[in-house]
């Protein structure tokens, strides 16, 4: 007989001390204890450790469950003994010690899993275990992985885990391990797999930086918790009771089907497993066994339920069972909005990378045999070119470099026919910084197919061989993402949450932090896309870690939340537009070579879209060869003075002396490269280095301003009206083909963007979404708000203003539409981190079918303005004019101010927390938790003035100390456009560039 009382059913809880007495085991008991029917006894470690199986309480029901120091085996042979009913089978839980026995399990029951491999060592296998690890690439057992990749220990109990990240994000590794107070994981520069134990090899899943834990508790229920996973920065977000911060979210049906098959196939009633999702999709990368929820209330009252039930239905199968246990008033979810607000729905902006380094080329034509063969090697043909990255491929095509110069500088007979001092030149970028990165430096191969003269500084004198084929090859440099760039988009991103809903209480004292706890309770929607150069995905890390105060390096960031593999047809360079492009440089080209004043017709043509900015570069130029002449000078006095400056004795040495690690002597050669291809042999000019020389003048104002050449300034304002035209007029003079160009350029871009905005009417699309059933102290769980962010290179910012600039997007006698394009034409330049936002409001008081449920705000910022205020430049800023009433609130409706009443423990724990940006000019101290800021969301981007007067802060700005003070704030271009305005604007671009689609089939 197991019954102490022959009228109760016992139930026996066999785990160690630690586990039984903690407050989940406590809760749930306590409220099984309310079952009459029902006897909760347990037994403590000392029976457990001590005494035989024997002599153990009988019961006849057993929840027992192994954990660290807990004897399986004993309690086997106790279920073995007594024959209780089993809440979770016992013997199973021996698989869960065992990765590889995991998946083998989920694998037989269908249930996804990520692709993996096994690699099981010996204590006596030595290093030459069948592993063949390459750069980027590890094979085991004929499985190839790329990184990034995740290395686990086969044992379930050593929680050593390892993610390692390709060298195109930084390399190195994550090492995860168990929670140590408030880590979970570190990054370090080791990027080879361990040689010692038995690893499971699985690819890594991009998760956007979320984990998912699901607790099963039987097979028809589950409940899904959501946490920052602790790849991603390794920091443990706790509450004020130093519990891991976790929130409840929703399950899709395929998930839930899932839960229900990890239940069964393991033989767990009460089951926790790890969940991943990852592009579109569910996997399971990891079961735990026997685990309750930490926190909520509600969770242990309906595990208690179940249980009950259950254990109730298995003995007394005709017993009406009871519901004893209540609801609480505080547990219902509340959803709380403003009577007259609006709702933030989606925020999706479009920005520019950051401050870069210039970006050089060299090319060269090569014909040595060892060139041929990387080219086919790596898959070149005539008829395909050859993009070299990896640091691999560098490193191969520095060898041969090396070797070429050897036999110069050796006086060996043999024949070179690459010029000498352009394989110097070759392997001086190839040698800069001592290693290799493939997302700062990359060499295109291309097939030529003619003979090869031998240059003037080759060792060849055979100047008539037969016709042989050649390559051309491009080495291209610079372009990287400077200290300053990522400092300044980390600030950006810090700014960038006020533009969100504020909180009240505590939260209503540290604007943004509303955003924070928003993304952090789950009812945000987070993506960002990158283009696939090195300088926009820093920029976009940098962003998001500013945006989700993480305290981590770039690599984790890029890897988990930055998104760039699929995104070529979107926001890389468009081909499409390139010989529209190349007609109109050669018009715009010609007449910039003028030797005479600008013409009535050359400002009717080039001013065609009534272009401002355009215009007064026109009158500051006069005579545009006059103009190019003078720059010409300029750029060869700067020339001469470097020159002198790398005679210098004290200058005489290979220490880098300049910004990032350049030299004198390798910005000497990049302006006389300049110099000379400037100015052509028939002594006109090269109006396609006019792009290049500003972007060396801004770069060497900024950054190398202690050199104190003479005349510097003179050049960037000489050479800026002449960038003012060149740059912006290469995608477009006339409205027509601005138009075509940007439709062709940005047709990629407009689909995502049109769908990004109809997802919020009809949502579809599974995310890690709070669950309101759930949820404590969220006042407002019902609030969700998705954030898509794009970032890319100057063509696209250039083209998307220009289609909006030139859409029917408003009514021709719309006022505040018509002053916001006067202030865009007043624009001289979009410069680094250009902003194009639009933010989507939905009205809970309107009809879903009127046209006044949704409401679109449009917002512009010209981005970086650190030169101008260095050089006391005017701002391209002009003074709206009078009667323009930019400060209306959307649509004259107020937007909700109403967020959470709670304590935020988050922001209480780092409330102290800051971060002092340096830049070149000085110190400029920043906050990183943002103080003194209107927490009114509209108050935030209107400005009633946009002159130098008023307060800038960045994105935002309206306190009384700058936030962002190098970059222009937002200015909003239209705040009451309905959602099929800008629905008809994107739907008739993508038609349009769909019917130069069709035509070219």
């Amino acid at each position: 007989d197991h019954a102490l009382n022959s009228n109760r059913i016992v139930v026996g809880v066999c785990s160690m001390n630690r586990k039984s007495r903690a407050r989940p085991m406590r809760e749930i008991l306590n409220r099984l204890r309310k079952y009459n029917p029902l006897q909760i006894i347990t037994f403590n470690d000392d029976i457990i450790l001590n005494d035989p199986v024997e002599n153990w309480p009988c019961c006849d029901c057993l929840i027992a469950f192994y954990s660290s120091g807990f004897p399986l085996k004993k309690a086997i042979e106790y279920a073995e003994l007594r024959k209780p009913f089993l809440l979770n089978d016992l013997t199973m839980q021996y698989d869960l010690m065992d990765r590889t026995k995991v998946y083998k399990i989920l694998k037989e029951h269908e249930i996804p899993i990520p692709r993996y491999t096994v690699l099981e060592r010996n204590i006596d296998t030595d290093h030459n275990d069948g592993v063949d690890e390459l750069e980027d690439i590890i094979k085991i057992s004929g499985n190839v992985f790329h990184k990034p990749f995740v290395e686990k220990p086969i044992s379930a109990e050593d929680h050593n885990i390892v993610i390692y990240y390709p060298s195109s994000a930084g390399g190195g590794s994550q090492r995860l391990f168990r929670k140590i107070g408030s880590k979970s994981s570190v990054y370090k520069q080791e990027s080879h797999v361990r040689r010692d134990g038995s690893y499971i090899y699985e690819e890594f899943m991009p998760t956007e930086g979320v984990d998912v834990k699901i607790y099963t508790v039987g097979p028809e229920y589950a409940h899904a918790e959501a946490r920052k996973s602790p790849a991603l920065d390794g920091v443990v977000e706790r509450d004020i009771q130093g519990k891991e911060v976790r929130y409840p979210i929703i399950l899709t049906a395929a998930e839930k089907t899932i839960a229900r098959k990890v239940c069964l196939a393991f033989k767990q009633t009460v089951c926790g497993f790890d969940l991943l999702r990852a592009n579109g999709k569910s996997y399971v990368c990891d079961v735990n066994g026997f685990s309750f929820v930490k926190t909520s209330q509600k969770y242990y009252d309906d595990s208690a339920q179940i249980l009950g039930h259950m254990i109730l239905s298995h003995f007394s199968p005709q017993q009406l069972i009871p519901l004893v246990i209540s609801r609480k008033i505080d547990d219902v979810p509340l959803s709380i909005k403003g009577k007259n607000g609006l709702e933030l729905r989606c925020v999706i902006a479009v920005m520019r990378h950051g401050d870069r380094t210039p970006k050089q080329k060299l090319k060269m034509e090569v014909n040595h045999a060892k060139f041929i063969e990387i080219f086919r090697k790596y898959g070149g043909s005539e008829t395909k070119n050859l993009k070299l990255k990896k640091p691999k491929q560098l490193q191969e095509i520095l060898d041969i470099a090396r070797e070429l110069l050897l036999t110069f500088e050796s006086n060996q007979n043999k024949i070179v026919y690459e010029s000498y001092e352009k394989l110097q030149q070759l392997r001086g970028v190839l040698e800069m910084h001592g290693h290799f990165s493939g997302i700062n430096r990359k060499v295109q191969l291309k097939h030529m197919s003619k003979r090869v003269k031998a240059d003037s500084n080759s060792n060849s004198s055979d100047d008539n061989r037969t016709p042989r084929s050649s390559l051309l090859l491009i080495a291209k440099w610079g372009g990287e993402l400077t200290p300053l760039g990522r400092s300044e988009a980390e600030r950006l991103g810090c700014a960038f949450r006020c533009i969100y809903p504020s909180g009240q209480g505590e939260y209503s004292n540290y604007p943004g932090s509303g955003f924070l706890r928003l993304h952090s309770t789950y009812r945000h929607d987070l993506k960002i896309y990158s283009s696939d150069e090195g300088r926009v995905q820093t920029t976009a890390a940098s962003f998001a870690k500013g945006l989700l105060d993480l305290e981590c390096g770039l690599t984790p960031i890029l890897v988990h939340l930055v998104k760039s593999d699929h995104t070529n047809r979107m926001l890389d360079t468009s081909t499409h537009a390139e010989s529209l492009m190349i007609e109109v440089k050669s018009r715009l080209h010609e007449i910039l070579r003028k030797d005479e004043d600008f013409t009535e017709e050359d400002y009717a043509y080039l001013s065609s879209v009534k272009s401002a900015s355009i215009v007064a570069a026109m009158k500051t130029i006069e005579n545009p060869r006059k103009a190019c002449q003078t720059v010409h000078e300029l750029v060869r006095s700067l020339t001469k003075q470097l020159k002198i400056l790398i005679e210098m004795p004290e200058n005489q040495t290979d220490e880098p002396l300049l910004y990032m690690g350049e030299s004198l002597v390798m910005m000497y050669k990049r302006w006389t490269k300049l110099e000379k291809e400037f100015k052509r042999n028939n002594d006109s000019f090269e109006i396609s280095k006019i792009p290049d020389i500003y972007d060396c003048i801004k770069y060497d104002a900024l950054h190398n301003r202690d050199l104190q050449l003479d005349n510097i300034h003179d050049l960037y304002k000489a050479v800026k009206p002449l960038a003012d035209i060149v740059i912006p007029l290469e995608y477009g003079v006339t409205a027509t083909e601005k138009h075509d160009i940007s439709v062709k350029i940005c047709h990629n871009l407009f689909r995502k963007l049109r769908a990004d905005l109809q997802h919020n009417i009809c949502d579809t699309e599974s995310s890690n979404r709070l669950n309101p059933k759930y949820s404590q102290g969220v006042i407002t769980p019902d609030r969700h708000v998705r954030t898509r962010l794009y970032f890319t290179s100057e063509s696209h910012i250039h083209t998307l203003l220009s289609a909006i600039r030139n859409s029917e997007l408003c009514h021709v006698s719309d006022k505040q539409w018509a002053k916001s394009m006067e202030c865009i034409e007043e624009t001289s330049e979009l410069n680094y981190l250009t902003q194009i936002v639009f933010m989507l409001y939905e009205d809970p008081r309107e009809d879903l079918n009127s046209d006044q449920k949704y409401r679109v705000t449009l917002h512009f910022s010209a981005g970086d303005r650190l030169l101008e205020e260095q050089l006391g430049e005017k701002s391209i800023y002009k003074k709206v004019p009078e009667g323009y009433n930019i400060n209306d609130k959307i649509a004259n409706k107020d937007v909700s101010k109403k967020d959470e009443i709670e304590i935020p423990p988050d922001i209480k724990a780092r409330r102290n927390s800051s971060v002092n940006a340096t830049t070149d000019f000085g110190k400029i101290k920043t906050p990183k938790k943002l103080t003194e800021c209107s927490d009114d969301v509209s108050s935030l981007l209107d400005q009633t003035t946009l002159e130098p007067s008023i307060p800038m802060n960045g994105l935002i700005g309206v306190s009384s100390q700058p936030l962002i003070p190098t970059v222009y704030p937002l200015m909003t271009l239209h705040n009451s456009l309905t959602l099929s305005q800008v629905d008809n604007f994107l739907d008739a671009a993508i038609k349009s560039q769909d019917r130069f689609f069709e035509v070219k089939a």
